[in-house]
């Protein structure tokens, strides 16, 4: 890494309070945890090396600087990683506009603009310094990781290293790909098995879902909850009783700072969505949910291993190409001039 990134323990947190400040902490794993050692095909750990050696450079200034601002980018990135990957695997064809965009079905339209714009204002700054080397899919993960690091938990939080080499799509994912994007409604079965048919396991599942840390909801988006005889759900039924469009911090207790206070809640009923609360409920996740909840350090590096294994779903291969003019088309195709205007993403 630059030596620009200096290994200081103190300095997130220093970061996190002070815009200009730009320092990352790097903090060792523990012996017991490792990371994938199986790459996807045409994804290596130094793909980038060469043709653009200053990449992580450009990255990390931009992206810390937007989260630092507004923490609910972090969120926004997170879920436009989530689902550019669940669908074809990652391949930024999320990002794209025109015919059969992804960005017009349901489990889309509340992605976040924001965060959009700001995947194709770090492609600029990228293809400016290097030329057309960089897919705005490795830009998509990278920007997530930055995004993850500030959001986290000062110095505690593991920045990690990304396998790179991804290809821009040349079209959206089909339609019923995208409709298997797990919903705020689904129980715990449907989840599994939607985690299983991407290689995921229960833990992947559990601890991604962890990402609910931070960001919003509309409360539109998790009424089914509002008919329960439970406490918490009439708190929430209270909350969204004059707005259904009214935001909702999936964290109700630490919902600006990326951390394993998700779980607890979670353990105390505390879930927004069903999907949430379901999770604590099943045999086969709710032990992830108690020990990501007791070991922050473990949420921290499984979050990280989930992240890093989505981002290696490829079920049609590593193909396509480097988007040389907008991440929001393809090469040939007109441009877009920017993310679109709709409305603010929650955080699902």
């Amino acid at each position: 890494m630059a030596s620009s990134r200096a290994i200081l323990a103190m300095g997130l947190l220093a970061a996190v309070l002070s815009p200009a400040l730009s320092t990352r902490s790097f903090i060792s794993m523990p012996a017991d945890v490792s990371s994938p050692v199986t790459l996807a095909n045409g994804l290596s750990y130094g793909y980038h090396a060469n043709s653009c050696p200053q990449l992580q450079d450009i990255v990390w200034p931009i992206v810390e600087s937007a989260v630092l601002g507004e923490v609910a980018i972090a969120a926004g990135l997170l879920r436009i990683f989530f689902h550019d990957c669940f669908p074809q695997g990652c391949d930024a064809s999320v990002l794209l506009t025109g015919p059969n965009s992804e960005r017009d079905l349901p489990p889309n339209q509340t992605l976040q603009p924001r965060a959009m714009q700001l995947i194709e204002d770090v492609r600029v700054k990228v293809h400016a310094a290097c030329g057309a080397t960089v897919s705005c899919a490795d830009i998509i993960a990278l920007a997530t990781r930055d995004a993850v690091f500030v959001a986290g938990e000062s110095e505690m939080f593991y920045f990690y290293d990304l396998p790179l080499g991804r290809f821009d799509s040349l079209e959206p994912a089909n339609s019923s790909a995208v409709f298997d994007l797990p919903q705020s409604t689904a129980d715990a079965n449907t989840l599994i098995n939607a985690f299983k048919s991407r290689n995921l396991e229960p833990i992947d599942l559990v601890a991604l879902s962890g990402a609910h840390t931070v960001g919003k909801a509309q409360c539109s988006s998790f009424n089914n909850r509002f008919s329960e005889d439970a406490d918490f759900a009439r708190r929430l039924a209270a909350n969204c009783s004059s707005d259904p469009n009214r935001l909702q911090d999936l964290d109700v207790e630490t919902p600006i700072v990326l951390d394993n206070q998700y779980f607890k809640n979670l353990m105390e009923g505390k879930g927004v969505f069903t999907s949430d609360q379901v999770l604590i409920s099943d045999g086969r996740t709710d032990w992830a949910v108690k020990g990501l909840a007791e070991n922050k350090y473990w949420f921290y590096s499984q979050f990280r291993d989930s992240l890093v294994k989505l981002s290696q779903y490829q079920p049609g291969g590593n193909v396509g190409e480097i988007r040389r003019n907008s991440c929001f088309a393809p090469n040939g195709r007109s441009i877009p001039a920017t993310a679109g205007d709709e409305g603010f993403a929650a955080s699902a």
